[in-house]
């Protein structure tokens, strides 16, 4: 199984990429923070309702007596004056009324105020919807009237055809009723029915309006100055079918007939605007409610009440574009449009009409009307921003009597925190950028100092475990540099150690030679003298050991001298294969026993180097496979190449030890097991044969061969 590599390298460069959990690690923080920014907003936004309400305490008349103090508002009785956004224009036609099918109220016959004249087969039946705008009070009312009558050109009475009766108490408190009766479509007749002079209704001018027929009945759009208006109103609408038998149906909001009986009606107070307009710097949207939840002021606009870090810029926000340096329009140009790809950017519109402004919900507002402080986190309507609200109520006599509530959206924070965001991604991948080359740079210098010790290490000591370079010791000073200082000392003295073992043969020849020559010409000169017969066994013995000693010698000094010999021979041009052809005729009268297999070679082959060491090559071989052949078969086989020659010599026998086949050709190496020969082996020949093949810059290996089994030694030379 192959196994992937994992270097230095790879592993520091894992290592790097742990660099990659800071983006991890900077998004939680900045969402912690964004945490802390929303808790913060909540906060501030609570005190700002606090603040306010604090200056709405305790002041009772700024609510409206009858409306705001009610326990309860009965709906179609109790109104509500919706502020319009736009001016309405008085023609009888409610397209101008924004909202308008969901504002209208029905009255029939089950809001009759009179009794006797309710009649369920009736079809008198009108809808009536209440707002303000600027200094008037609008009111649009569509009748169902199956016969309209009209006021006759001359007739004195208000009240014999169909028409309006509207009944208000002013702020001061004065109770006054109106009759709307007009002798035709177009614009209003209006009349006041209380306090008069005389004994004739007066016309009341300041109530202006349309009246417009219809093919279900008519319209009536009139508007009437708040200056008339107080916090109670009622109206009904009289059908009258003929002029000459009175009213037939009387339907309305209340009885107009008196003051006790009129419903009350809510418009947004002056006065609480003033206040809450002076907080409506506060980038927020402020509403001040009734204990019903109707508003009595608002002010500000919820797409731009983004809190108070909505208008905050970043000190380098201020950067004029033109002055940009290239990371920071790196930055523009691409970083940050590929941030926005996962960020999203807070919504400059949109849609958020939950609230009815006749009457607000939320469960902030209802724990604030009970009297105490509360917030809410919610989304708009689009689910495009997240709103933060908070209520705090308004106390007067120790009771609630209303709200204010505080909204600012989160787009300030989200603002923050995608600047923080840009901020931290852009840091992060500078960081990144530098850490990665950094870690590059240190791993592969790392990575090469160790592959140059590899190197050394591996050219100091060839296959053979001998010593031929040495390791330059490394001045670095960390644990690679004392790495390499020790590499250089083992390898220095191992070669000191080998150099040692290397000359111990010729030295001990140098030193045994001449005790050996002491003691064989003692025996010499002894066995000159009579000596008894049984004595001359030892000398004889003695004289044997001494010519083994001696050829051991020879041995001895024969590799020293090949050694020396080398160093200063003189290399020629000579034939090789006249050289090996030679050898192959001497060996076969040498060895007569022996049956050589070789095909001479006719063809000159041209190699540099020693003719006569090459022979003395072949002699070792020859003689160490001529030893081991078990059947007397030796064979010599040539190969030639374009750049060498290769000679194999191969015998069948004894098989060679797996691991002796690189140190079979190391000095004083044998394989020879209990051998019976007289002749001392020192495992020196191939010794010999290997430095004679490294001389002529060959090679000189050996292998087993199977079927049958034996040994082939295979020498290869470059050809010249």
């Amino acid at each position: 199984m192959m196994r992937i590599r994992f270097g230095l390298r790879a592993k520091l460069l894992l290592l790097a990429s742990v660099l990659f959990t800071i983006p991890w690690f900077g998004y939680q923080y900045v969402w912690e923070m964004e945490k802390y920014l929303r808790y913060g907003q909540e906060q501030t936004i609570l005190g700002t309702a606090r603040a306010l309400a604090t200056a709405l305490h305790e002041r009772p008349n700024l609510f409206n007596n009858q409306a705001s103090f009610l326990p309860s508002v009965e709906q179609g009785k109790d109104f509500y004056g919706y502020e319009l956004k736009q001016a309405i224009q008085l023609d009888g036609l409610p397209n101008d009324w924004p909202n308008y099918e969901n504002r209208i109220h029905l009255y029939n016959q089950q809001n009759s105020i009179n009794p006797l004249l309710a009649n369920i087969n009736s079809e008198h039946m009108f809808t009536a919807t209440i707002a303000k705008y600027g200094k008037y009070l609008y009111l649009f009312i569509s009748v169902v009237d199956n016969k309209v009558v009209f006021r006759p050109t001359n007739a004195q009475s208000i009240v014999n055809n169909d028409h309006l009766e509207i009944a208000l108490v002013d702020n001061s408190g004065v109770f006054n009723r109106y009759i709307i009766a007009n002798k035709q479509s177009g614009w209003l007749d209006s009349y006041r029915i209380t306090h008069l002079s005389g004994p004739f209704p007066e016309v009341a001018n300041f109530i202006q309006g349309h009246w417009l027929t219809t093919p279900q009945g008519y319209n009536i759009e009139l508007r009437i100055p708040l200056t008339h208006v107080g916090d109670q109103i009622a109206f009904a609408v009289h059908d009258v079918d003929s002029t000459t038998e009175g009213i037939s149906s009387s339907i309305g909001s209340a009885d107009p007939s008196q003051k006790e009986t009129l419903g009350t009606i809510v418009v947004p107070s002056p006065e609480i605007e003033r206040i809450v307009k002076g907080m409506s710097h506060t980038n927020s949207r402020i509403w001040v409610v009734d204990q019903h939840k109707r508003v009595l002021a608002s002010a500000g606009d919820l797409t731009k009440a983004g809190g108070v870090w909505q208008r905050t810029r970043l000190p380098d926000d201020n950067t004029n574009g033109n002055n940009l340096s290239p990371w920071q329009q790196l930055e523009q140009n691409w970083l940050i449009p590929l941030y926005y790809k996962f960020l999203t950017k807070p919504p400059k519109a949109f849609i958020d009409n939950l609230y009815d402004t006749q009457n607000l919900t939320g469960q902030h507002i209802e724990t604030a009307l009970i009297g105490d402080p509360s917030s809410q986190w919610r989304l708009t309507k689009d689910q495009q921003a997240v709103v933060l609200s908070a209520a705090y109520p308004i106390f007067i006599n120790q009771q609630v009597h209303g709200a204010v509530i505080v909204e600012e959206t989160t787009n300030g924070i989200r603002t923050l925190r995608n600047k923080a965001l840009e901020k931290l991604f852009s840091a992060i991948i500078a960081i990144l950028l530098i850490s990665a080359v950094v870690f590059l740079l240190f791993a592969s210098r790392i990575s090469n100092r160790i592959s140059k010790l590899r190197n050394q290490a591996e050219n100091a000591i060839d296959e053979n475990g001998r010593i031929t370079a040495s390791i330059t010791a490394s001045t670095a000073n960390d644990e690679i540099g004392d790495l390499s200082r020790s590499f250089a000392q083992v390898v220095n003295r191992l070669s000191q150690y080998n150099h040692y073992l290397e000359g111990m043969s010729s030295r001990l020849s140098h030193e045994l030679r001449t005790p050996i020559a002491v003691v064989r010409t003692s025996l010499e000169n002894l066995s000159l003298h009579d000596i008894p017969q049984q004595s001359q066994q030892y000398i004889d013995r003695a004289q044997g050991g001494i010519a083994r000693l001696n050829a051991i010698l020879t041995s001895m000094s024969e590799a020293t001298r090949i050694e020396q010999m080398l160093v200063s021979c003189e290399r020629v041009n000579f034939d090789f294969n006249r050289v090996l052809n030679g050898c192959i005729q001497g060996y076969q009268q040498v060895y007569s026993t022996i049956n050589f297999h070789y095909k001479p070679s006719d063809k000159a082959l041209s190699m540099n180097g020693s003719p006569e060491h090459i022979a003395q090559l072949f002699d070792k071989v020859i003689a160490n496979a001529a030893e081991f052949s078990i059947d007397q078969k030796i064979f010599i086989t040539t190969e030639y190449h374009s750049k060498e020659v290769v000679v194999h010599i191969s015998n069948n026998g004894q098989l060679l030890p797996e691991q002796m086949h690189e140190r079979l050709f190391d000095s004083m190496v044998s394989v020879r097991k209990g051998s019976q020969d007289t002749q001392p082996h020192l495992g020196l020949g191939l010794y010999i044969a290997r430095l004679i093949c490294q001389f002529h810059q060959g090679k000189i290996t050996a292998t087993n061969h199977h079927n049958p089994q034996g040994v082939t030694i295979s020498m290869s030379f470059p050809r010249t």
